[in-house]
């Protein structure tokens, strides 16, 4: 892995630690590495993954930079609480991140979206301006036309009239054939750099008992994102902030039109664009990393 204009900083460890945090009566899991003077950069995980999805990146920037990434309520090593003991909602998964960004004495971020990472990110972002010196976006969107037809498709009949007919698709989303199909598709030209623990592992934590309720009630509330969209929106091209945009162009969820977006409100986002799927951390980690690296040189 090279280093682009950032060399290590000296004595700088890039082993990583794992904690937890009490947080809203919450277990919290979060992966730390890095000097803990460093600029931080918080890497925000995509469904149906975790923190586990940032266990080759973190190593990469942290001889540099502090880096935190934490398990959203109901993901990976955190606590997972039945709806009816957990308000799940994306305001919610912020609120999480926020205070345990507080609780650290975190003030001053970087924040690398992917997919779910997006609207927690940009909710942040949104809530506290001030405090972020970039945005890193990796297939996350916030404009409708993002979406592939197919995926709206599911979703539309599911957030208007949430019956056991409406779920029927969307509990498609959380099975083993479609959680490594999101890792598979689109990253044909390097499939050998696809490890199957990637999609073991998310399956392995979304087949827990109880764990279904969880998520279905997140893709239901998903619903309250789009409506942030003009929100969203109204953040990026009122406070013009530094963006990175990495994203593989093979998506099956989302488009190009998604990517584009923040183009469009952002003139001076740098763009970087790969053949890859949704999860392209995956396959083209050294380009991924290298590039943010040349951006946080920059901005953090």
């Amino acid at each position: 892995m090279h280093a682009v204009n950032t060399p290590a900083r000296p004595g700088a460890r890039t082993e990583v630690a794992y904690h937890r945090a009490a947080i809203q009566g919450l277990d919290i899991f979060y992966r730390e590495a890095g000097p803990a003077d460093a600029p931080v950069v918080v890497l925000l995980h995509g469904f149906p993954s975790s923190s586990h999805m940032f266990r080759n990146l973190i190593p990469a920037l942290a001889d540099r930079y502090r880096v935190i990434a934490p398990d959203y309520p109901g993901f990976g090593q955190s606590s997972a609480p039945a709806p009816e003991a957990f308000a799940y909602s994306f305001d919610k998964l912020a609120d999480v991140v926020e205070a345990l960004l507080e609780g650290l004495g975190i003030r001053r971020y970087a924040l690398y979206m992917q997919d779910y990472g997006g609207p927690v990110g940009f909710r942040l972002a949104a809530r506290h301006p001030e405090r972020v010196t970039g945005l890193i976006v990796q297939n996350a969107v916030a404009n409708l036309e993002g979406f592939h037809a197919n995926a709206a498709a599911a979703f539309g009949p599911y957030w208007t009239d949430r019956n056991a007919e409406t779920e029927k698709p969307v509990r498609g989303f959380l099975a083993a054939e479609t959680t490594r199909f999101q890792y598979e598709h689109g990253s044909s030209t390097r499939a050998d750099r696809l490890s199957p623990d990637t999609w073991t592992h998310d399956q392995a934590l979304l087949d827990r008992p109880g764990n279904d309720r969880i998520q279905l009630e997140l893709l239901y509330r998903y619903q309250d994102n789009v409506g942030a969209y003009p929100a969203f929106q109204a953040y990026l091209k009122d406070r013009q902030p530094n963006i990175l945009v990495v994203w593989g162009d093979n998506d099956p969820f989302f488009t190009a039109e998604g990517r584009d977006l923040f183009k469009a409100l952002v003139p001076a986002t740098e763009v970087h664009t790969y053949d890859a799927g949704h999860f392209a951390l995956e396959t083209h980690l050294p380009e991924i990393a290298g590039a943010i690296r040349g951006f946080l040189a920059r901005v953090a």
